[in-house]
């Protein structure tokens, strides 16, 4: 952390003299966030799910039992928004009902009814030692009732925190945008208005906001498709002042995080959505491609993985999964039942994911639905290999969280309580069943051969014991 500190000295002193080496320093920048170890964002570098580099992770734990178990930390209140980690240390966020009585529904089921309004919270961000879980530090952003209302299955801190080792921004959703040092100090808070999720079809619904920040460069970049203006915009790191903002026009709530990928000379936000799913300069906000179709309540994050963008979302009559070639320019809409073009290398039509993102790893894509059934495909063609329910039928469960990959698995957390290991491959092969002791709706993140899994109390940190 100290080299991180001295570098970024470094590189603000450099800019005064020399532009060749301020280039250099984005660079790095943009290859430290992406190193082995640091899982810097929502499903880690780039989104996708995969640790940077070879990691070696545990296959079997038991969280009752103490089996592999490095450390397990109680983090008051309620949040979905899943752990990060940079260098030494987990960051993760929190939302406390100072009544005590919040709590999350479990269970699949339809209910689109908000939740009738609470009491006061305190939104936290703590920061914890990613090999022992001692607390270094935890900091109170903000404190009041909440904004807005939550689905009963949602919580007051679903947006993952992000950081680039030089800051740490947080999304608090209608409480607003809030950026940090590395130590925790409050640098400044944006307020971005109401900023209420719903049922497209319903539009006082208010189920909370999940839209995770992303940084790129000295900007942090939000997605915020509301009910009323949805937009997307980049704000300055260092004063949170509004850099660029484009409207969405008429899209519909989603709870999509944008990403970034590198094209050419151009690096690009990768966005997810009902009526404008696409792809904008990073730099300017100008929209690259575009096109429309897909579940009318968007969740999946995009991503890219071996030459191809995927985007998926599966709620209502239309499920689709694409694979679009990242220099694709303008209008991309299918035509008809085609289920490619120039632009899209592969379609298909049903079978999409409706909250988990998919993941790639060794060559195969692999989608995960709610209702626990796994299919997997060919990452280049779309074709598909094999279709399995993960969870017994003895046991049922919903999998809200999204699967994540490293060392030839695939791990999928289970609101049950359980976190399933699939061996990655052209057949499925189910390795192991680990309980974890509580309903999880969270992604897991993965670092140095360590996996880090939030439940609705506890942070719990799994590695093999040797």
């Amino acid at each position: 952390m100290i080299y991180l500190h001295l570098r970024v000295f470094l590189c603000s002193v450099a800019l005064l003299v020399s532009p060749l080496f301020w280039v250099g320093c984005v660079t790095e920048q943009l290859h430290t966030a992406q190193a082995a170890g640091n899982w810097p964002g929502f499903r880690g570098p780039g989104a996708t799910g995969v640790p940077a580099g070879r990691s070696r992770t545990p296959t079997t734990w038991d969280v009752p039992a103490d089996k592999n178990v490095a450390w397990n930390v109680n983090i008051p209140g309620l949040g979905h928004a899943s752990p990060i980690v940079w260098g030494d240390y987990v960051y993760i966020i929190t939302a406390i009902d100072k009544t005590g009585k919040s709590e999350v529904k479990i269970g699949v089921f339809g209910d689109i009814a908000s939740l009738p309004q609470e009491g006061p919270h305190e939104w936290r961000l703590y920061c914890l030692d990613k090999r022992t879980g001692e607390i270094i530090w935890q900091h109170t952003g903000y404190e009041g009732e909440p904004s807005s209302q939550r689905h009963s299955k949602s919580t007051h801190a679903d947006s993952t925190p992000t950081t680039d080792g030089r800051y740490i921004v947080t999304f608090f959703g209608a409480e607003g945008l809030f950026c940090y040092d590395m130590d925790g100090n409050q640098l400044w808070r944006k307020d971005l208005g109401k900023l209420h999720c719903g049922w497209m079809h319903q539009r006082d619904s208010q189920w909370g906001y999940s839209s995770s920040p992303t940084i790129y460069k000295d900007s942090v970049i939000v997605q915020c498709d509301v009910h009323e203006n949805p937009f997307i915009a980049a704000y300055d790191l260092k004063t949170g002042d509004e850099i660029w903002r484009t409207s969405r026009g008429d899209e519909v709530p989603t709870w999509c995080t944008p990403t970034l990928i590198e094209v050419g000379d151009e690096t690009h936000v990768l966005i997810n959505g009902y009526k404008h799913i696409g792809a904008y300069n990073a730099d300017t906000g100008t929209p690259v491609w575009w096109f429309k179709g897909g579940g009318d309540i968007p969740v999946p994050v995009p991503f890219a993985a071996d030459g191809l963008i995927y985007i998926t979302n599966g709620h209502g009559p239309t499920q689709p999964i694409y694979a679009i070639r990242p220099e694709a320019k303008g209008d991309i809409n299918l035509g008809g039942t085609a289920t490619s073009n120039e632009h899209i290398a592969w379609c298909v039509r049903r079978g999409g994911s409706y909250i988990p993102t998919p993941v790639v790893l060794d060559e195969n894509l692999y989608v995960n639905r709610i209702n626990g059934v796994m299919t997997c495909f060919k990452a280049k063609s779309g074709e598909e290999l094999y279709k399995q329910r993960v969870a017994s039928a003895d046991k049922p469960s919903g999998f809200w969280s999204s699967p994540v990959a490293a060392n030839g698995k695939i791990y999928l957390a289970a609101e049950s309580g359980d976190v399933y290991v699939v061996k990655a491959g052209d057949t499925y092969e189910l390795l192991a069943t680990n309980p974890i002791g509580e309903p999880c709706l969270s992604t897991p993140a993965i670092s140095d051969g360590m996996i880090y899994i939030r439940t609705t109390h506890h942070l719990v940190a799994i590695a093999e014991r040797r």
